[in-house]
């Protein structure tokens, strides 16, 4: 569904993104792991568009997306969904309010059909009955089912997570794992995740990416990426501080 092709980006002359290259096949749960600070963010943000590459392309279903206009890429990005990190709910709004956000703003359903969809949604994560709610009301995993919840509003065909769990307790963080594997079936959706979560990559990935100095350097099912033999891989799923990651 979405082909990455030697995708560069820098900062300040630092490469974050060094010739990125990778395959999001269609209807499954990509997980693209690696260190903080090695670029995860930036590649999802590049994805849905929020920034652009120094070189390469981004090909969704074929057609090259990294070079659209803003309005062009307007269009396209109604195709996608976004959990952010934290969940990034507007704290003025109530539960509804920002579930409906994105139906207000880019749809012409009215206000029966919207309220209809929120609470269909927050059903759908397992939240009923707290439209009223405020932001402050709620703990961190409510707040990253509600963003789920808005993420799925309009029912996208792409699904991005900026690191789901993060902030969360073991049980909580399994609870969130179980909801992305629930709602990615029911919904026959492409997630794409960004973690260093090992413990949800084994639990929801169908393919899992590796993200090194910039560049893809596996790209495998789960299975394969646990057997992997490459030194750097290897390092980081045992979590040593010894290997060819240097620990600083």
């Amino acid at each position: 569904m979405i082909d990455i092709v030697d995708l560069r980006k820098a900062f300040n002359g630092k490469n974050v993104l060094d010739g990125v290259d990778m395959t999001i096949e269609r209807g499954k749960i990509t997980v693209i792991i690696g260190r903080s600070g090695e670029g995860k963010s930036v590649l999802l943000k590049h994805i849905i568009g929020l920034m652009r590459p120094d070189s390469g392309s981004i090909l969704l279903d074929g057609v090259d997306i990294s070079d659209l206009t803003e309005r062009e890429f307007d269009t396209v990005r109604r195709r996608f969904g976004m959990l952010f990190q934290g969940a990034a709910l507007f704290d003025s709004m109530t539960v509804e309010e920002n579930v409906a956000f994105p139906l207000i703003e880019h749809t012409s359903l009215s206000m029966h059909e919207v309220r209809d969809t929120v609470r269909e949604k927050l059903d759908k994560v397992g939240l009923s009955g707290i439209e009223r709610m405020m932001p402050s009301e709620l703990s961190g995993g409510m707040k990253k089912r509600v963003g789920l919840a808005r993420a799925i509003a309009m029912d996208p065909e792409i699904v991005l997570f900026d690191e789901p769990t993060t902030g969360l307790d073991p049980i909580m963080s399994d609870a969130i794992s179980r909801l992305i594997l629930k709602t990615q079936s029911d919904l026959n959706t492409t997630y794409v995740i960004i973690t260093h979560d090992m413990t949800m990559t084994y639990k929801v990935a169908d393919y899992v990416a590796m993200l090194h100095k910039g560049r893809i350097i596996e790209c495998s099912g789960v299975e394969e990426i646990k057997g992997s033999q490459n030194p750097v891989i290897r390092q980081f799923l045992d979590g040593r501080a010894d290997g060819p990651i240097r620990a600083v």
